[in-house]
């Protein structure tokens, strides 16, 4: 019993610390397989991610992916809502990741967090076409995607990341990529 205890210890320790890991390759922009990646409007009515990210072009983006089960996501909606306040006019996206068939836990989650912003939901498990490109292994995960579509800031795991901050700060300074 000790020994599988101890096991036990060692396999969830050594999940927990790789999962924080931040991906070895940073992107730029997204592929066609990613951006082709089924989602969901509040609505129901099916999109992909690239007519969601096309919809915002000439806008500089903040993408949140999240879960409405994941206590990490719930304990940094402080801090995203203070990014909020101070850079109003970014467009706020929120692609969920609650599981398959858990629309209404998804739903329920914005408004009891009371999360403003643009949300859609990919109905997958963990694992889809655009999790798997950007190389997804924890969330809350949150990008940044400039004017063009292009990915100013690739990986933060906390709203207020400052180089992801630095990049907002840049962008916001220069009115040419804002």
């Amino acid at each position: 019993m000790k020994n599988l205890i101890l096991a036990f210890t060692l396999v969830f320790s050594t999940t927990f610390l790789v999962a924080q890991e931040a991906p070895t390759e940073v992107k730029t922009e997204f592929d066609s397989v990613s951006l082709g990646q089924s989602i969901f409007d509040l609505e129901g009515n099916k999109l992909t991610v690239g007519e969601v990210l096309k919809k915002y072009e000439g806008r500089t983006i903040l993408l949140d992916l999240w879960a409405s089960w994941c206590p990490d996501c719930i304990k940094g909606l402080p801090k995203l809502k203070e990014v909020q306040a101070q850079y109003p006019d970014l467009v706020y996206l929120f692609f969920s990741l609650d599981r398959v068939g858990k629309e209404n836990a998804w739903k329920n989650g914005i408004e009891k967090y009371d999360i403003k912003g643009e949300h859609y939901w990919f109905n997958t498990e963990w694992k889809n076409d655009f999790t798997e490109y950007i190389g997804i292994n924890w969330i809350p995960r949150y990008m940044l995607i400039d004017k063009e579509g292009k990915i100013a800031h690739y990986y933060a795991i906390h709203a207020d990341d400052p180089q992801m901050m630095e990049v907002l700060v840049e962008s916001t300074l220069n009115p040419e990529t804002e």
